[in-house]
């Protein structure tokens, strides 16, 4: 059991900066180095437009074109594909067909390509070159990591809705590096598991939860709730392991139930100490789950701990939140999370929490952002040793439509505490 600590927690101070405004829709957000100066970036797009931008981290934060005419874009993540020690970017795209929502999968989308970083921003390449990786209807989160291997990149693929229907079973699929990504007209495709997930709307990747594995795992939010999965090489399955069932009272009344919204945070030497979420789909409810003992096979049995509900679903059944991020803001060596508010106000902006007595269930909570945000990209953006984070409005049609769409930056002001 994770020890818990009553403490008096320092207040977060960030104070707040415009990089983009007047966003004509804004989605998603990531934080990579893409230049490879030392600093992180940004690059961020919405579902509409098709337009895929990296903002460099310099006095302006010049903004550049890395793709056009991309479907619908939705979930993305970044790695070093190409090997020439950029980052890449992996990006899903043609979610929905004509109507545009998740009634409506595009039964030819859900398709995965890797946009290649041509490795310095003064190149005369205006758009950064596709290359095709492969599709499964209803794609919409991705994660690139080593989920079963070590030796090569693997991309594993979440839908999040079916052809069949909105709340069908559906398959999580794994793509492998081929032996040469730039010629390979896709890459090798498996699928992980096909009988267990619906409406998986967060996917999140984490390292060093797995004993005795240098593998990455995954943390879903889902219909089903919260769920661990994970590789074990021992066995040479995967494994699945339920945290949490998530929220289910509002079931009747909006049509979603489960989890909307995941992530991880450590706690001391536990580095799944707890796990926090946003609940159901596009949910208003934030809920902890901690450890309270273990099972007859030595597995951790996780309580639910209700923290806050911001205001009640809409016609459509939907609150305001849609992403959860754990990360140690505060130097202590422990991790508090945030949580990304859609809107309106007051359920706007980015509300963090930390844990004063994590057995308890006691957590302090400040509002340290007031824009309407989707995304949250985390970062040491200006190398003074504290982490930031920078937000990405939510502006999408037929779901919300964020006033006056920005891209902000968050810097911590915190003074850093000595880790124990």
């Amino acid at each position: 059991m994770t020890e818990n600590h009553l403490t008096t927690p320092v207040p977060p101070a960030f104070s707040a900066e415009v990089v983009a405004e007047q966003l004509r829709d804004g989605y998603w957000l990531e934080a990579p180095d893409i230049d490879q100066d030392g600093r992180p970036d940004l690059f961020g797009y919405g579902l509409r437009l098709g337009e895929i931008y990296w903002y460099q981290n310099d006095e302006r934060w010049t903004r550049r074109l890395v793709a056009d005419g991309i479907r619908m874009p939705v979930g993305a993540d970044f790695a070093d594909i190409s090997g020439n020690g950029h980052p890449d970017v992996v990006v899903c795209y043609e979610l929905y067909g004509p109507i545009g929502t998740i009634h409506d999968p595009d039964p030819a989308g859900g398709k995965i390509d890797w946009l290649e970083n041509p490795g310095s921003p003064d190149k005369d390449e205006s758009r950064w070159k596709r290359h095709y990786v492969g599709r499964a209807t209803g794609m919409h989160r991705l994660r690139v990591g080593h989920f079963t291997r070590t030796d090569r990149l693997q991309i594993v693929g979440v839908p999040i809705v079916a052809q069949a229907d909105v709340h069908a079973v559906l398959p999580v699929v794994i793509f492998t590096q081929p032996d040469d990504v730039h010629t390979a007209e896709e890459w090798p495709m498996e699928t992980i598991d096909d009988s267990h997930f619906r409406m998986i709307h967060g996917a999140e990747k984490k390292a060093g939860l797995i004993p005795g594995s240098d593998l990455d795992s995954l943390l879903f939010a889902s219909d089903e709730g919260v769920t661990w999965l994970y590789f074990d090489e021992a066995t040479g399955q995967w494994v699945r392991r339920l945290i949490g069932t998530g929220e289910v009272t509002q079931f009747e009344q909006t049509g979603f139930r489960g989890s909307g919204d995941v992530n991880a945070g450590r706690i001391g030497d536990d580095p799944m100490a707890y796990v926090a979420a946003i609940e159901p789909f596009h949910g208003n409810t934030v809920a902890v789950y901690t450890k309270t003992g273990t099972d007859e096979q030595g597995e951790p049995v996780w309580g639910r701990t209700l923290l806050d509900v911001y205001g009640d679903p809409n016609e459509s059944g939907e609150g305001p939140g849609h992403q959860i991020v754990c990360a140690d803001f505060d130097g202590d060596g422990e991790e508090e999370f945030l949580v990304a508010l859609r809107g309106p106000w007051p359920w706007q902006g980015v509300m963090y929490y930390k844990a004063i007595d994590l057995a308890a269930g006691v957590w302090a909570k400040w509002r340290v952002g007031e824009e309407s945000v989707a995304r949250i990209a985390t970062g040491d953006f200006n190398g003074d040793g504290r982490l930031d984070f920078a937000t990405i409005a939510y502006s999408v049609q037929n779901y919300y439509v964020a006033k006056d769409a920005k891209i902000m930056l968050y810097r911590n002001r915190m003074p850093l505490a000595d880790a124990e």
